[in-house]
C-alpha cells in the first residue's frame, strides 16, 4: 500500500508516459488488444493454476460486495483479462466498453488504469474518476494489486471495479488482502505439489524394489505398504492399512525392534526379515520399516554372482560317435524329471558337462546350478558345507550362520560329484534328505524344506564299494534312479579328431595365438592313442601343442598299438585293443592280402571305396 501523495504522482507519470511515450488519443474507447477464443483458451490454459487459486477468493470477495455495484477482474501478468465475475448490470456496462475477458488492460493498450498502471509499477493502487487517462473511463473507480509467485515474479493482477462515486479507500484493503490469501494459497499449493510430486517419487522407488517394505507405527498398525509386500502376504493395499502386523506376521511378538536377517515363514514360504526402528527426536521408537526379502531369490541371485550357475547345454558336448550320441539323447530324454541322476565314467570323461546340460534343459534352468566335490573337502566341513549351521554353532562361526549348499540349490539342481568319496556318516544324512525332503542346519532345529534335484557323480564302481563296505547299498539305489553311463574316450576314438579340431580352435583363442599345424605323424599317434585321461587329457595336450607351436612334449609311444608288429589277424586276442584298433588291424590284413587291390579289399570288407580312403586316411595307413 502507498499514501495518497505517493499515489498522485505515481499517475501523474503515467499519464504522461501514455500522452508523450505511448501517444493515446484520450477519445479511445476500447482496448486496442482483444484475444479471439482460441487465444484465449491457450492462455487461460497456461494460468490455470492461477485461475484455480484465484477464482475462489474473487467469489469470497464478490459475496461479500454482491449488489453493491462492483465486479472483479483477473488478469495475466502482462494484464490480459482472464476471468470477470461482479454484479450483471455493471459487468454489462464493462462489457459494452469490451472490458471483457481477453480484453488487454495494460497502459500501453488502455492508457492510465489500476491494473496497467499497477503491473507498470508492481504495486497496489486505486485510482477514480480522471485519474484515468482515456475519458471513457472517468466513470470508474478501480482498486487493484498484483498477485507474485514464490520467488516474486508477476504473475497476474487483482482488480475490484465500480462507478466512481463508489470509490472508498476500503475497496483497496479488500482487493491487498485477497492477493495476499492468493498468494499463501500459491504458495502453500506449490509445497503440496512438491510433497505429492516427492511422494509419487518415494512411492515408485518403494515399488520398484525387489523386497517387500513395510511401515508400521508405535502400535504395530500399517502405515504404508509396497506392491510387492501385498504380494508375499496375500492382501489387497486398502485393506493392509490400519491391520495390525500381528495379524498378518506368524511370530511378530517374539520378533525385537531391532533385528536383522530373521528367517519367518509366510504362507509356508521362507522369507528373510529385517526390522529398523523409526525414532522421534527424543530418540524414542515411533514405529519401524520391516523389509522382506523372498529367501529364494536370495540365493538365485547369490548363485548368479558366485558362478553357481550351469554353463554347457547338450550342444557344447563334442561328440558324434554313436555311444555318445546315444548318452545325449538319453540325458536330454530325462532331464525334466525330478528323480535322482548318478552318472558313472572315468575321471575326465566329462560327467559335469553333462550334469550342466541336463539342468539347463530342464524346468529347473533358471535356478542356480551348485557343484560340490565331495571328494576335495575335508570330512569335519562336508556337513556345515551341504547343510549350513546356525550362529554360535561352534567357534569360529559365522555371525547369522551360514547357508549350505542344498538351501543355495533349492528349485535348482545340486551336483554331488565323487559322490563314492563321501564318508559314511554324511552317507546317512543323505539319505534322509532324498527321504524327507527337508534339512537341518548344524545347531538348528528347524527342518527346511528343499526341493533340489541332486546329481551325483563318481568314478568308482560303487557295487565294489558297497561289497567293501564303502558305500551304502540303501544309498546307491536311491542315487541310481536314473544311471547315465560316460564312455571313456578310446571308446569312441571317431569323435577324437572332433575334439582335437575344437579345442585347437579354443586354447588358440584363449591363448592368443594362431592355430598350429599339427605333422601328420603326430596327428596319427593321437589318433591311436589310448587317453587313460579321456578328454581332460587330450584337452591339456592340445594346449601344450598351442603353446609350441604345433610341437609336443609328449610321449605317446608306449601305448599305441604298433601296426607293424600286428600285421595280422591270426593269434590276436579280441580283449587286448578296442574296437577302433581292431578295424584298423584288419583294414591292414586284407589290403596286404589283397595285394594292395583297393577295390578288391572294400569289396570284401562290405564298404565302399571312397569310405575305405576316409579309413585309409583316419589310421594313417601306408600303401
Amino acid at each position: 500500500m502507498i499514501n495518497l501523495l505517493d499515489s498522485k504522482d505515481i499517475i501523474k507519470k503515467s499519464q504522461e508516459r501514455c500522452g508523450k511515450e505511448y501517444s493515446i488519443p484520450k477519445e479511445r474507447i476500447f482496448p486496442t488488444k482483444n484475444l479471439n477464443e482460441h487465444q484465449l483458451r491457450e492462455l487461460s490454459s497456461e494460468n490455470v493454476e492461477l485461475i484455480e487459486v484465484a477464482k475462489p477468493f474473487m467469489k469470497i470477495l464478490y459475496d461479500f460486495l454482491r449488489g453493491s455495484g462492483f465486479f472483479l477482474d483477473l488478469t495475466d501478468k502482462d494484464g490480459i483479462i482472464l476471468v470477470v465475475i461482479g454484479d450483471k448490470d455493471v459487468v454489462e456496462e464493462a462489457r459494452k466498453m469490451k472490458m471483457i475477458e481477453g480484453a488487454d488492460m495494460s497502459e500501453k493498450s488502455t492508457g492510465t488504469n489500476a491494473i496497467g498502471t499497477a503491473i507498470y509499477e508492481d504495486m497496489a493502487i486505486q485510482m477514480a474518476g480522471k485519474e484515468h487517462y482515456i475519458n471513457a473511463y472517468h466513470i470508474w473507480t478501480c482498486s487493484a494489486d498484483t498477485i507474485h509467485d514464490k520467488e516474486g515474479n508477476i504473475i497476474g493482477c487483482l482488480n475490484l471495479t465500480g462507478k466512481y462515486q463508489l470509490v472508498h479507500p476500503h475497496t483497496l484493503g479488500l482487493v491487498v488482502a485477497a492477493v495476499k490469501s492468493i498468494e499463501n494459497h500459491i504458495e502453500v499449493q506449490k509445497s503440496q505439489n512438491e510433497l505429492v510430486q516427492a511422494y509419487q517419487y518415494l512411492n515408485t522407488i518403494i515399488n520398484s524394489m525387489d523386497m517387500g517394505i513395510i511401515t508400521i507405527n508405535s502400535i504395530g498398525n500399517i502405515k504404508s505398504i509396497n506392491n510387492l509386500a501385498c504380494k508375499m502376504l496375500e492382501i489387497d493395499q486398502q485393506c493392509a492399512i490400519n491391520e495390525n502386523i500381528i495379524d498378518l506376521i506368524d511370530g511378530w511378538k517374539d520378533i525385537d525392534s531391532e533385528i536383522n536377517d530373521f528367517t519367518i515363514y509366510i504362507k509356508n514360504k521362507r522369507y528373510n526379515l529385517n526390522v529398523y526402528p523409526i525414532k522421534d527426536r527424543h530418540q524414542c521408537i515411533s514405529g519401524m520399516v520391516i523389509a522382506l526379502k523372498d529367501i529364494q531369490k536370495v540365493f538365485n541371485m547369490v548363485n548368479k554372482y558366485t558362478g553357481m550357475r550351469a554353463k554347457y547345454n547338450f550342444s557344447d558336448i563334442i561328440g558324434e560317435s554313436s555311444c555318445m550320441v546315444k548318452v545325449k539323447e538319453y540325458a536330454e530324454s530325462i532331464a525334466d524329471s525330478p528323480s535322482t541322476v548318478l552318472i558313472q565314467g572315468e575321471s575326465g570323461t566329462g560327467k559335469e558337462l553333462i550334469a550342466q546340460a541336463i539342468h539347463n534343459s530342464s524346468e529347473r534352468r533358471n535356478y542356480g546350478f551348485v557343484a560340490i566335490n565331495c571328494g576335495a573337502i575335508p570330512k569335519n566341513l562336508i556337513e556345515s558345507e551341504l547343510f549350513g549351521y546356525e550362529e554360535g554353532t561352534f567357534t569360529g562361526a559365522k555371525k547369522g550362520g551360514q547357508i549350505g549348499k542344498f538351501e543355495l540349490a533349492n528349485n535348482g539342481t545340486i551336483f554331488l560329484d565323487e559322490i563314492g568319496e563321501m564318508p559314511l556318516y554324511m552317507q546317512v544324512n543323505l539319505l534322509r534328505v532324498l527321504q524327507e525332503g527337508c534339512i537341518t542346519r548344524i545347531g538348528g532345529r528347524k527342518y527346511i524344506k528343499i526341493n533340489s534335484r541332486i546329481i551325483a557323480a563318481t568314478n568308482k564302481d560303487l557295487k565294489e564299494e558297497i561289497k567293501k563296505g564303502n558305500f551304502r547299498e540303501d544309498l546307491y539305489y536311491r542315487l541310481c534312479v536314473i544311471p547315465i553311463y560316460v564312455p571313456p574316450l578310446r571308446q569312441r576314438k571317431e569323435d577324437i579328431s572332433l575334439l582335437i579340431d575344437y579345442f585347437l580352435r579354443l586354447k588358440s583363442s584363449k591363448l592368443k595365438k594362431s592355430v598350429p599345424d599339427i605333422k601328420s605323424d603326430l596327428y596319427n599317434k593321437m589318433l591311436n592313442y589310448d587317453w587313460p585321461g579321456n578328454v581332460r587329457e587330450l584337452e591339456n595336450c592340445i594346449e601344450n601343442i598351442v603353446n609350441m607351436n604345433g610341437d609336443i612334449s609328449f610321449n605317446f609311444d608306449k601305448n599305441i598299438l604298433n601296426s607293424s608288429e600286428k600285421n595280422s589277424i591270426t593269434g590276436h586276442e579280441y580283449n587286448m585293443c578296442s574296437l577302433s584298433q581292431w578295424e584298423k588291424i584288419a583294414i591292414l590284413d586284407c589290403i596286404k592280402k589283397c595285394d594292395k587291390n583297393l577295390s578288391k579289399a572294400a569289396k570284401i570288407l562290405n564298404i565302399n571305396r571312397t569310405t575305405l580312403y576316409n579309413k585309409i586316411n583316419k589310421y594313417g595307413i601306408k600303401i
